[in-house]
């Protein structure tokens, strides 16, 4: 058994389905060896792609996603999708290959000092030097990238060191790290204080993130708003969290979130924040949270806690297993007055939107697919106008699963990470909606869904701008467009059928409801072409 076959045997032995990657010299013994796996390789157009493909993956079947790809521009194209995962917190294991490890530093043919390039987009990253650390370096990579705070793992390894030969192939049963001990259980004192608080609150609010997907933790952040009535909003990640319908559930907060929301979180006494970053895009004024309330920061990373807002309370642990042991509390409260504001808030503070009915609305548009979608079906947004309008009108159901990239915000996640999620679920119905400025950074990936038969649905929203540069030129730069007009678009009608795809077009909302039912009953793939009013903006 050579260093390759070795590779492929801890990927058998952490029980990885499909990889997803791009070949290269540095990488070949690799991919020899998978030859003789039941391991499916999936060729992705693009690099960056293969790291989408396996967040995709990861997030939809809840197990690690797994990328392979060469050494020098085939790792560096590999980085936007790190980092990617790494904002998201997305547990994948990517695998590079590298040049001879004598040749490490001579600046030789499809070198790039990959370690030390994502340095800053990995929760860690190995160099393999010796053909017999590779059993035990898998083992921790898969534990550290689906532990704690999960994210993504690089392992670089030499052409050379896949070539050689083990002395001895024995996957370890375990891992132990003296430097890793990421902490699982809550602290059961701040636990009993929060639920003290808990009795206290007259107006409490818990804001979810996206770690309690990543924890599995929604059905115990369910079952606590529903024992003692607490309004719950969520971060971009957080959505789906709760149905968008539950009557306790209140929308996104943030810039782009429902007014109601962020009146909930300013006007609420105690906000319990739970596997949410308070970043920026959620959070725009830290400092205001903070006013007149008790706060209760929750995460499986104790770097978050306090990074941008100071907490009244700390608490460091896996949501799933502070909710549960929160749950386990009896305490005395009654919210419904506080209920009754936000319900009142939320009819009061409905957006009013005045579209342009020569072209489709979008708002009206997502709506009505959100109606005619499976309960359980994946939707996965991209980045742009079509992501805010995805977070404010899709409705998703029990069941169901609302996918995009939040913290990095990068344009084309949504075609190749929803090739990851068809092969997690195969049976569920997965809608990928992306504008037409992020549709052609990642349309290159319509080659993989034929080739490998992968059949998603995607809708373009197609303004022939990049829309939210626009609409941001429109206000500070009065209307100085320059470099956003997308003119020299492709023909999707022309494209689509090269790649053996079904083409749909949409002009305005007047045969709208006739082409979704026609785009979801149609059992290949789709593309659905949406035309947006250029000046339409997102508010």
């Amino acid at each position: 058994m050579i260093g390759a076959d070795a590779l492929v045997k801890c990927l058998e032995e952490e029980d990885v389905k499909y990889v997803f990657g791009y070949p290269g010299v540095a990488i070949c013994p690799f991919y020899n060896s998978i030859l003789n796996s039941d391991i499916r390789t999936i060729l992705v157009r693009s690099e960056q792609n293969a790291a989408h493909a396996a967040s995709g993956y990861a997030r939809t079947s809840g197990k690690v996603g797994v990328c392979a790809v060469t050494s020098g521009p085939g790792a560096t194209n590999l980085i936007t999708g790190i980092a990617t995962a790494f904002a998201d917190s997305i547990p994948i294991v990517c695998i590079t290959g590298q040049v001879d490890s004598s040749l490490l530093g001579s600046d030789v043919f499809q070198e790039a000092d990959i370690t030390g390039a994502v340095e800053s987009f990995v929760k860690y990253s190995y160099l393999v030097k010796d053909v017999n650390d590779i059993p035990r370096i898998m083992k921790e990579a898969f534990y550290v990238a689906n532990s704690g705070r999960r994210g993504p793992v690089l392992v670089d390894i030499p052409c050379d060191i896949q070539n050689k030969a083990i002395s001895k192939f024995k996957y370890p049963d375990e891992v132990n790290m003296r430097t890793y001990k990421p902490t699982i259980k809550g602290h059961i004192v701040q636990i009993k204080k929060v639920m003290s608080e808990l009795a206290k609150a007259k107006r409490p609010l818990i804001c979810a993130g996206g770690g309690v997907h990543l924890s599995g933790a929604a059905p115990e952040l369910r079952a606590l708003s529903e024992k003692y009535k607490i309004p719950v909003v969520s971060t971009m990640m957080g959505l789906g969290v709760m149905p968008t319908e539950h009557p306790l559930f209140y929308g996104m907060v943030g810039n782009n979130g429902k007014p109601y929301a962020n009146r909930a979180m300013n006007e609420s006494d105690l906000l319990i924040m739970v596997g949410a970053r308070a970043a920026d895009r959620a959070v725009s004024q830290p400092e205001l949270i903070m006013e007149n309330k008790v706060l209760v920061h929750m995460d499986a990373d104790p770097a978050e806690i306090g990074k941008n807002v100071g907490p009244t309370i700390p608490l460091v642990g896996d949501a799933g297993n502070i909710l549960n042991e929160m749950l386990k509390e009896e305490i005395d409260c009654e919210h419904d007055d506080w209920v009754d504001v936000l319900d009142g808030y939320r009819k009061e503070m409905k957006p009013v939107r005045h579209p342009n009915p020569d072209y489709v609305d979008p708002a009206e548009f997502i709506k009505k697919l959100s109606d005619a979608m499976d309960d359980d079906s994946i939707y996965v947004a991209d980045v742009g106008q079509n992501q805010i309008w995805s977070c404010g009108y899709h409705t998703i159901r029990e069941g169901g699963r609302f996918l995009t990239s939040g913290g990095m915000g990068t344009m084309g996640y949504s075609i190749p990470a929803a090739i990851g999620a068809r092969l997690a679920q195969p049976k569920k119905q997965i809608v990928a909606v992306c504008g037409d400025g992020s549709f052609q950074m990642s349309m290159m990936e319509l080659a993989t869904m034929r080739q490998h038969g992968i059949k998603i649905k995607i809708i373009v929203m197609n303004n022939d701008y990049l829309g939210v540069v626009r609409e941001y030129k429109h206000y500070p730069y009065k209307d100085h467009y320059l470099v956003v007009n997308l003119d020299g678009s492709p023909d999707l009608e022309k494209l689509a059928p090269a790649f053996g795809i079904d083409y749909q077009r949409l002009s305005n909302m007047r045969s709208c409801d006739k082409e979704i039912k026609k785009f979801l009953d149609d059992k290949e793939s789709v593309i659905l072409e949406c035309m947006v009013d250029p000046m339409d903006t997102v508010k």
